[in-house]
């Protein structure tokens, strides 16, 4: 998917100026102009940010088509899963089309020394996870976490965290987090 053309798409259609949206988002006008051109390819967390000026989700901003449709599908196949990656951390999204989703159930990985950012995520809801490959820091406040394979965790959103690989392989996570549209 191509990050800078949806990004400038969804701006375009909601009317905003990259001017007006980097100052929204609290960033300067040429990250705005080089997420579009596919300059830079942002954190996790950048991208939130800036779709905070809109205001949007990364569900929303990569699901954003398939919200018109109104199936309730039950079986999603491997390929059939939403990418919502961002930077060099891998997102899927698992029930895109579910019309009434309260969750974000995503297959993540982290290649090695991939991370959600510097800033800390911080928004309303919970997480929950399970490791089930390699191995991964998580920092919940001011705690940092080591998760081996079969490890899992879970804790209220609210409180700053992130994610981040500092190892040579790639470590890949089951998660869920609420409400859906983190």
């Amino acid at each position: 998917m191509d990050v800078g053309l949806r990004l400038q798409s969804i701006r375009k259609l909601k009317g905003l100026s990259q001017r007006e949206l980097a100052k929204r988002a609290g960033v300067t006008n040429s990250t705005i102009s080089m997420i579009e051109k596919n300059s830079v390819s942002p954190s996790i967390s950048s991208l939130k940010k800036v779709l905070a000026g809109i205001p949007m989700s990364l569900v929303e901003f990569f699901s954003l088509e398939m919200e018109q449709e109104n199936t309730a599908q039950v079986v999603y196949r491997a390929d059939e899963l939403t990418d919502l990656s961002s930077g060099a951390v891998t997102m899927k999204l698992i029930g895109r089309a579910h019309p009434s989703r309260a969750i974000a159930f995503l297959d993540e990985t982290y290649p090695a020394g991939a991370d959600t950012g510097r800033e800390m995520l911080v928004h309303e809801g919970e997480e929950a996870g399970m490791l089930v490959e390699g191995r991964i820091e998580l920092t919940v406040e001011t705690e940092v976490y080591i998760l081996e394979k079969g490890d899992s965790y879970y804790f209220e959103s609210s409180k700053p965290h992130r994610f981040r690989n500092p190892y040579e392989v790639p470590a890949r996570l089951i998660s869920a987090t609420t409400p859906a549209n983190f």
